[in-house]
């Protein structure tokens, strides 16, 4: 019996180790993951390279270099120590043109005045053009927004558009108001623009390409969705806001239709400061007129 016993509580404390054991295995991958993501992969940024050919593109805008950046969300874990690092990050990268495609900041605008000198070091000599989203909205300040982005060289597109010349020829650069706080109107933001004239649409929220399909515009870049920002594997994103479900990430080309969408991963974070499997994102699109 007294074998026994000692039989069972060794097979108990076998089990019992065991159990702890596996236990501190998944309390310190937990641990790990969440200094990983936290520490590391947010400040991890991908630079993505795109090569986009478009038959509507003047031959003159071939070779065309377009940046994209999106969503820093200031103030949420994102300094301006990060902010300097990535105009370092993105002038280097030389860009003709450059888009900003919304939530400047999370939501508020105390480091707006100090950040301001930093945008202005932005480099794109063909021209910065630059959408609001809907974190900007939630601040309550979205006009404190817009001044900013427009002190710091960026044409900010709210429902109109403007253009950039080259030898004689045009490519034009429309931008949405907000999906969600906003009052976005497509046609508006076209206006003036001629049908045949190739044309890149900023619009915050990607699901708006399903809409924007419908009307002649070549390309479509978009952000809000920080790609999920955390994602399982072989599983995907455990959550992707309103207006970022259909088109959360990528390259895609709208059914029935030439435009093409570009969702871009964002820069910053969003109600947690974490990335996982989804690191942040500068989008460079290569553009060249398609041989006929």
């Amino acid at each position: 019996m007294k074998r026994e016993l000692a039989q069972n509580e060794k097979t108990k404390l076998s089990r019992r180790s065991f159990l702890k054991g596996l236990s501190s295995i998944f309390l310190g991958a937990a641990v790990s993951g969440s200094s990983y993501s936290f520490l590391i992969e947010r400040f991890w940024i991908e630079t993505k390279t795109i090569n986009l050919s478009f038959d509507r593109l003047p031959s003159v805008f071939s070779g065309t270099k377009i940046v994209q950046i999106s969503d820093l969300h200031l103030g949420h874990f994102y300094s301006k120590k990060n902010l300097s690092d990535l105009v370092k990050r993105v002038n280097r990268l030389k860009p003709d043109i450059l888009c900003f495609t919304g939530d400047l900041v999370e939501d508020g605008i105390e480091m707006l005045e100090e950040c301001t000198p930093l945008l202005q070091k932005f480099r794109a000599p063909l021209g910065k053009f630059a959408i609001v989203g809907n974190h900007d909205f939630r601040s309550g300040q979205t006009s404190n927004v817009i001044d900013t982005l427009s002190k710091s060289g960026f044409n900010v597109l709210i429902n109109k558009n403007a253009y950039v010349k080259k030898n004689g020829h045009k490519i034009y650069f429309a931008g949405l108001d907000d999906m969600m706080f906003g009052v976005p109107d497509i046609k508006k933001s076209l206006l003036g623009i001629p049908k045949e004239n190739f044309t890149i649409m900023l619009a915050h929220e990607p699901d708006f390409a399903d809409a924007v399909a419908k009307y002649p515009v070549d390309l479509q870049l978009s952000g809000h969705s920080h790609g999920g920002q955390i994602k399982i594997p072989f599983f995907g994103p455990i959550f992707t806001p309103d207006g970022a479900v259909n088109y959360f990430e990528g390259l895609k080309t709208i059914q029935g239709s030439n435009l093409r969408l570009y969702t871009n991963r964002g820069i910053g974070t969003t109600f947690l400061p974490f990335r996982f499997n989804c690191r942040p994102e500068i989008t460079v699109f290569q553009i060249d007129c398609e041989q006929k």
